[in-house]
């Protein structure tokens, strides 16, 4: 997951699908189970406050925005007016809602996605996940014991390089955890998200970047 502290009252989340997965959350959990889906809300403002000193106090409103592989969720702490601590979600002008802290999370989610959700949770099997490496021979490395046709490319942030994969939906997601945890003996998935490392950090191989290296360095 990554925060991003925005001012001294605003602070911002991106987290993956399969992030959430790594924490024990089920996707589907977070659209239909009212305690799961707090439970994350929570973990992820606990892990705000250790980290950017944010605590939850006073009205909450939260924005989420689903993303292809994840949520980002901007939340705002505003003051105490009535004793009350509230969350408001401020969606479109006709969509918006206030509703108390104890109320459901996933009811905030639901009423951002309800259109689409059930879409979404059809289509939607490909996972993409950032793995990174201190070392550019693990990369080399994995680019000749992992040669399954993959969606890749390399990138170098901060003294690290990474390799972004993509597994379609031609891929079971057995297949897929297969695949994951065979490219993770060589590296470390990453907590950074490939957004930043293309805002700030260099793209080395744009596509078929395991095949590149492997033929580079036969």
């Amino acid at each position: 997951m990554e925060i991003e502290r925005i001012n001294d009252t605003t602070i911002k989340f991106y987290i993956t699908y399969h992030d959430m997965e790594r924490r024990g959350f089920e996707k589907d959990e977070i659209w239909y189970n009212r305690e799961r889906g707090e439970e994350l809300f929570f973990e992820m403002m606990s892990e705000a406050n250790d980290k950017e000193n944010f605590e939850m106090s006073g009205p909450l409103w939260v924005q989420v925005h689903a993303l292809d592989k994840g949520l980002e969720i901007i939340v705002t702490r505003g003051q105490m007016s009535d004793g009350n601590m509230k969350l408001e979600i401020p969606m479109d002008e006709d969509d918006k809602e206030e509703m108390p802290v104890d109320n459901n999370i996933v009811d905030m989610l639901d009423s951002q996605f309800s259109k689409n959700k059930g879409e979404d949770l059809v289509k939607d099997h490909s996972l993409s996940v950032v793995i990174g490496f201190k070392d550019f021979e693990d990369v080399i490395s994995l680019s000749h014991s992992f040669q399954d046709d993959v969606v890749t490319s390399l990138h170098s942030f901060e003294g690290n390089y990474y390799i972004y994969v993509t597994l379609d939906e031609t891929f079971s997601d057995e297949e897929q955890d297969n695949m994951l945890s065979r490219m993770l003996e060589f590296g470390f998935e990453s907590d950074i998200t490939i957004h930043r490392i293309n805002e700030y950090g260099t793209e080395i191989i744009g596509s078929n970047a395991l095949k590149g290296i492997r033929e580079k360095f036969a």
